[in-house]
Parts: structure tokens; sequence; C-alpha cells
């Protein structure tokens, strides 16, 4: 099975479509480039790969610089409230009021700043870079088809690769880490990441994807204008190509590697997302009025069969520990009254861990230390305040839309649309609930397959490969 369908050729695009790829590929491998050094490192690579995307002929049309603008404005947005965190002059942000108190209980005069702990807006400033350079150079790679589906591929295998590698490691060595030793989850696979949830939402993502190939593969196969499906079982039992039971294995792979995360909210969304993926890309195929609440009922039932059957330490968390961790919402309130304190700036991007002690509620267990809100966009409200906070989830919601349009006007190539939407589904949910997207490891490919996905989302976008192609064989054939 090759690894996309049309190969393209070597140009000056390559060189940021390569660089992009690279990083997608390996963002996962080092403890989920958790430390800030990965990230630097990713930061400085995906910075060449969007240098070079302007040295590039890539097709951008209307909607996608539209789309570039509107990331534009949401970097200057952030540039705007790190000035007022980071300055000893802001502009109108006031200071935290905790320098005031440090500097009457010492004595001696400081220098007030918005941000509860000096200079760490900067030094935390890594992921978020990281993360919009991914969407860039996916927006830009992503307008020629061809790549488009060059990184859709290169998601999928890579997730096939280290869905292998996480389930023998379960096997075999489960209290390791690639060469460190497990300080939690050692009877979960966690593949190459710390945290298993941020692991289940990473395979339900590339099981998704996978699925979308899939689901491509099983259409050009049938070869029926309008899916009959009595007809569906018979065409896939005779002569079952080999790029179907490839893309198949990959994906059952990717499913046992999520299930055995045994991370309740990660295996739930990613089913969701799942059955999603499936119904949308029948939708035109299913039973104008029935059809579409038969297709939820099937695939419900699909998928609580394999919650049931590959997904037992699953169920069994759900029957010990609920729906939801002990201390979860008392967390989630007293974020909601950092926020109310600090509205406009919050106390500092990155500063959470140092912020939440004061407004720790006394419901929460003495045990352990809370350095994460376990719920990116209050966590991010809190940090950065609520305008900027609430302009990221609106580009977010922006990014849905378009997503979904690029899903009913597209015919060909919709899987790429479609993978982006879905995997944005388990992304953007689980972030509500816990830091997957706070992990760069899974977040530069949550970003990266967006901005393809919403290159592709223009009518239109997938003819440049093609007239390019043409044009080319138009100069052969002149020259013979």
């Amino acid at each position: 099975m090759r690894l996309w369908t049309q190969t393209p050729k070597l140009t000056l695009s390559a060189i940021p479509a390569y660089i992009l790829f690279f990083v997608v590929a390996f963002a996962p491998l080092p403890f989920g480039s958790y430390d800030k050094g990965t990230v630097a490192v990713w930061c400085g690579i995906l910075g060449l790969a969007a240098a070079a995307t302007s040295l590039s002929n890539f097709p951008l049309r209307r909607g996608h610089l539209l789309l570039l603008a509107g990331i534009g404005l949401i970097v200057l947005f952030y540039a705007f409230v790190l000035h007022e965190q980071l300055s000893d002059h802001p502009w109108i942000a006031k200071p935290h009021p905790i320098w005031a108190q440090t500097s009457k209980v010492l004595g001696v005069d400081i220098v007030p700043s918005v941000s509860i702990v000096r200079g760490e807006p900067f030094f935390a400033l890594g992921p978020t870079i990281a993360c919009v350079l991914s969407l860039i150079c996916g927006l830009i790679v992503g307008t020629d088809r061809d790549r488009a589906r060059q990184l859709l591929h290169v998601i999928a295998w890579s997730g096939a690769a280290y869905a292998v590698y996480g389930i023998l490691s379960y096997l075999i060595e489960p209290t390791m880490l690639l060469w460190r030793e497990k300080r939690a989850y050692a009877g979960n696979l966690t593949g190459t990441f710390v945290n298993r949830n941020t692991a289940a939402a990473y395979f339900g993502s590339c099981a998704v994807v996978w699925l979308a190939i899939l689901l491509e593969q099983t259409r050009r196969h049938l070869r029926m204008d309008k899916i009959v499906w009595k007809k569906v079982p018979a065409r896939l039992v005779t002569a079952t190509p080999r790029s179907l039971i490839v893309s198949f294995s990959m994906f059952f792979i990717c499913l046992m590697a999520m299930f055995l995360t045994s991370s309740r909210a990660g295996v739930v969304l990613s089913l969701l997302a799942l059955m999603v993926t499936f119904i949308v890309y029948f939708r035109r195929d299913l039973p104008p009025r029935s059809g579409i609440w038969i297709a939820l009922g099937a695939s419900g039932l699909v998928a609580l069969a394999l919650l049931q059957f590959l997904g037992g330490a699953v169920s069994n968390r759900f029957d010990v520990q609920g729906l939801a961790d002990e201390g979860r919402l008392a967390a989630y309130l007293s974020t909601i009254r950092m926020i109310a304190d600090y509205p406009w700036f919050g106390t500092g991007l990155g500063t959470f861990a140092w912020s939440f002690p004061a407004y720790r509620s006394a419901e929460i267990s003495m045990w352990g230390v809370w350095d994460i809100a376990h719920n990116t966009p209050l966590e991010l409200a809190s940090e950065v305040g609520l305008p900027l906070a609430s302009a990221v989830c609106i580009g977010w919601l922006v990014a849905a839309s378009v997503l979904v349009n690029g899903i009913r006007v597209r015919n060909r190539d919709v899987i790429i649309p479609l993978a982006a939407f879905s995997v944005s589904i388990i992304a953007n949910l689980h972030s509500w609930i816990d830091f997957s997207l706070q992990i760069p490891g899974y977040a530069i490919i949550v970003f990266a397959l967006v901005g393809a996905g919403l290159s592709q989302s223009f009518p239109g976008a997938a003819t440049h490969s093609a007239r390019r192609r043409s044009k080319s064989a138009s100069k052969i054939s002149t020259t013979a």
C-alpha cells in the first residue's frame, strides 16, 4: 500500500511540507514533547517551515487569506495581553496586588507586575507558538490536496507505529516509559506520553484518521453510485484489496491502544468521533428519513459492544469511580472564582500552579498538587483573562463551521475536513475535562490537521494539483 495516492514532484513547496511532516511524526516521541526545551526545538523547526512557505507557490485563495487574517488578529491579541503581563509599565492593566503586599511585608520597593510570577508568561509561551505555527503551516501546505493527503497519511502511519510500540511496551515492560521508569499509570498503556488520558485522545484521533481513510477505500472498492447496503458484505468479502486489509489492521491497532489506556473520557469521546465520522461520510447513502437514526443506533450499538468486549478496564473504572474524578467540580468552581477576581488580564500565562492554592476549595482533598485545572478553557481564562480566552473559543467555533461547510460542499477529498472535524471533537471536548490540548506532542498534530482541513474546505481547493499536472503535461507535449 502506498503512503499516498499521488506522489507530488519535488518542488520548492516540498520543503515546508516535509518539515511539517517531520514534526507531526516525531512530536509525540519525546514524552509528548512536554518539556520546554523540546517545545523550543519544535518552535524553531516549525518557524523554518512557516518561513519556507513564503518562498513557495501555494495556491492561497480568498478564504485562506481570511483565515490567516483571523489567526493574525488572535496573535495580536495574545501579544497585547503578554505585553501587559510582562511590562513594568503596562498600558491599561493593573498590577497584581500580591506585589504591593510583598513590598509592604519586606519593607522594600518592588516593581509590580500584572503576572503573579514575573517573567513566567514569556517562558510559558512555547506551546502556544508551536500550535500557532503548526496551524499556519497546515493551512498553507494543505492548500495543495496532495500535500494535505500526505499529512493525513503521515499522522495515520506514525500513530499506528506509536500504537504498536505502546502495545508491545504494555505487554513486555509496562513499568517503563521509553527509557525511563513510569511514575504513574504503570498498569495502563500510555505510549510515549506521560499521561494515559492524552494517550487515549491521541490514539483515538489516529483511529479516526484511519477510519476516514478506510471508508474512502471501501467506497472506492464498492464501485456503487448509490450504496446498496444489503450487497456491501458480499462485495467486501469478494476480492478484498490489500490496501483495505492494511488500513483496517492499522485502525484496529490504534483502537486497541486507545482501549488499553483505560481513560474514560478519552475512550468515550473517541468512540463518539468515530460514530460521527462514519455517519457523516455515508450520510448521502442513507435512506432519506430514518437513515440517520438507523445509522446512529447501529453505530452506537457497535460502540457499546467495543466498549464491553475491548474496554473492560474502562468499564471497570466507570463502575468504581463513576463519571468524574473526586474534586474536579470543586476545582472548576475555584478556578471560576479566580477568573472573577482577574477577569481582564488574568494572573499571567503559565501561572495557574502559583495562583490556584489561594483559591483551592476545602472540598478538594489535601493530597496532591493541582498545577493544572483539568479544564483548558477555564485555565486559559484564569491566566490570560476572559476577552482573550473568548477570542480563542470563537476561533475554534469559526474553524468548526468552516470544516462543517467543507464537509457539506466537498465530494472529492472530503475525508480531509471530515478527519479534521472529528479529531477536533475529541481534542476540544476532552479539553473541557482534562488537559490533552496542553500537551504539545498531541496539540501540534491536532492544529496541523485542522489547518489542512480548513484549507481543503473551500470549493475548488483540490483542483490546483490537477491543473498543475495538466500544465506540466502540456509543456511536455509541446516540447515533444
